[in-house]
């Protein structure tokens, strides 16, 4: 179903189809009671699915958030609408991100990459479900800042957070399990993805080593971004 939300959170009716739109269209509804909220390090990197406006005020005051990565980028959607508004109310310092799951380009990758550099901490990394996306830049946050090894630093990916590596967005593990064969301890993360990340090749690869079923319930059933 297409967004019912026109832009626009003025006015009653504007905040009104903002909240159905959130909710039902984009699946808030779920994420009103399961939040997939994950500590990847205390008191200054945390994961989780995309926060609705209470729950980012909530998180904010109990961890004393300073900026959100939002993995999803500007959607159009309500839930998109109302995360920037409680943001800009918070005072966070919201960046976007936005990267496909399922066939990241490469340009989207080392903006991720330049903007992990930089996210003034503590920070909150989002996407819709927090699955995949959040997994992935919470694994290359911990090898850019943290200098952990590409094979502790991909466990946030994991079935634990609702990832599954033989669905489509398996191409994350492709990219980390690839980097820590070709470049890990020889060559720094974005200059590999720079030079050697291929998205094509690298999507063809996954296809061909995923799960008919787990695909069809990537693309299908969850719909994953």
């Amino acid at each position: 179903m297409d967004s019912i939300f026109r832009g626009s959170l003025d006015g009653r009716r504007g905040r009104w189809l903002a909240w159905l739109d959130s909710l039902f269209i984009d699946h808030a509804l779920f994420r009103l009671v399961w939040t997939n909220l994950h500590t990847v390090l205390p008191g200054r990197l945390y994961r989780s699915n995309h926060p609705t406006p209470g729950r980012l005020a909530r998180l904010t005051r109990q961890l004393g958030l300073k900026s959100v990565v939002n993995l999803r980028g500007p959607t159009q959607s309500g839930s998109d609408a109302l995360l920037r508004e409680s943001a800009g109310q918070l005072g966070l310092v919201l960046l976007d991100a936005p990267l496909s799951s399922r066939s990241p380009e490469r340009e989207d990758l080392l903006r991720l990459i330049r903007i992990l550099r930089e996210a003034e901490e503590p920070v909150l990394l989002h996407c819709k479900s927090g699955a995949d996306r959040s997994g992935f830049a919470a694994a290359l946050y911990l090898i850019l800042r943290e200098g952990m090894p590409v094979a502790r630093a991909r466990h946030q990916l994991s079935w634990r957070f609702g990832h599954w590596r033989g669905g489509a967005s398996g191409i994350l593990d492709l990219i980390l399990e690839r980097y820590a064969e070709e470049g890990e301890g020889r060559t720094d993360l974005e200059a590999w993805v720079a030079a050697r990340y291929d998205r094509p090749s690298f999507t063809a690869l996954q296809q061909g080593r995923s799960r008919r079923l787990l695909r069809l319930l990537d693309d299908r059933v969850l719909r994953r971004e």
